[in-house]
C-alpha cells in the first residue's frame, strides 16, 4: 500500500516545497535565493513522481490531477511571487498584472495538457516545470538586468507555455531501474551544493533551463524557414516558362 502511494507522496512533497518557496519569497530579498532553490528541489520531485509511478505501475487519474494542481503552485504561483518580490513590486499595479499572467498561463497550459492528446515524444508548449524553473532563477539576475528585460522575459515564458511550440519530452526516455537507487545520492549532492553555495547554485541551474526554453523557439523558427523555402520552391516550379 505504501509503495503504491509513494508517487503521490512525492507529488505532495512537491506541493509542500512550492508553499515553502512562497513563504521564503515574502521574507524579503535576502531569502529569494533560498526560495529559488526550493523551486529547483520541487523540480527534482516532479521529475521523480511520474517515473516512479510508471515503474511501480501506480499511475492513476487522481495522481495526474494532483500533479497538475501541485505544479500550478510550485512552478506557477511560487516563481511569479519570487519575481514580484525581487523586481516587479517596483511597477505597482503593472507588476501585479504581470505577476498574475504567468500562473494563469501555466494553469491554461496544464489544463490543455490534461484534455488534449499531445505529440508522441514532445510537449506542446513549454512545460510549466521548465518555465517556473527559468523564472525562479531568472529573478536572481536582477542585479545584472534591468526591470524591463526581466519583465519581458517573464511574459515570453508565459507565452511559450500556451504556444504550440514543441519541446522534447525527456520523461519518455527510458532509465534503468538501477538508476533509481542512485537518485537519493544525487539529490543529497545537489542539496549539499545548494547549502554551501546558495547564491551561485540557482544561477547555474538557470543556464540549462534557459537553453531548453530557447531550443523550442529555435526549432520552431527553423521549421518556419523550411516551410517558406519549400513554398517558394513550389511556387517557382508552378510558374510557366517564358
Amino acid at each position: 500500500m505504501f509503495v503504491k502511494a509513494l508517487p503521490n507522496m512525492l507529488t505532495i512533497g512537491n506541493l509542500f516545497l512550492g508553499i515553502v518557496a512562497i513563504i521564503l519569497a515574502f521574507q524579503g530579498e535576502t531569502y529569494v535565493d533560498y526560495a529559488a532553490i526550493t523551486v529547483i528541489a520541487g523540480m527534482l520531485l516532479d521529475g521523480l513522481d511520474g517515473r516512479i509511478a510508471r515503474m511501480l505501475k501506480a499511475q492513476s487519474d487522481f495522481g495526474k490531477e494532483l500533479d497538475s494542481l501541485s505544479d500550478v503552485i510550485t512552478f506557477g504561483v511560487a516563481p511569479a511571487f519570487i519575481m514580484y518580490v525581487a523586481v516587479l513590486q517596483q511597477l505597482d499595479l503593472l507588476g501585479i498584472l504581470i505577476t498574475a499572467i504567468f500562473p494563469i498561463c501555466g494553469a491554461l497550459r496544464l489544463a490543455r495538457f490534461n484534455v488534449q492528446s499531445g505529440v508522441p515524444g514532445y510537449f506542446v508548449g513549454l512545460p510549466i516545470t521548465a518555465a517556473g524553473g527559468v523564472l525562479a532563477t531568472l529573478a536572481l539576475y536582477n542585479e545584472v538586468f534591468t526591470i524591463g528585460p526581466l519583465a519581458l522575459g517573464m511574459l515570453v515564458l508565459a507565452f511559450l507555455m500556451i504556444s504550440r511550440i514543441k519541446y522534447p519530452n525527456f520523461k519518455k526516455v527510458g532509465i534503468p531501474k538501477a538508476a533509481y537507487w542512485i537518485t537519493p545520492i544525487i539529490i543529497a549532492g545537489v542539496i549539499l551544493l545548494a547549502v554551501k553555495h546558495p547564491e551561485q547554485f540557482p544561477k547555474i541551474v538557470f543556464l540549462p533551463l534557459a537553453l531548453y526554453a530557447l531550443y523550442g523557439i529555435k526549432k520552431n523558427i527553423d521549421l518556419l524557414l523550411k516551410k517558406r523555402k519549400k513554398q517558394g520552391m513550389s511556387e517557382e516550379e508552378s510558374l510557366p516558362f517564358e
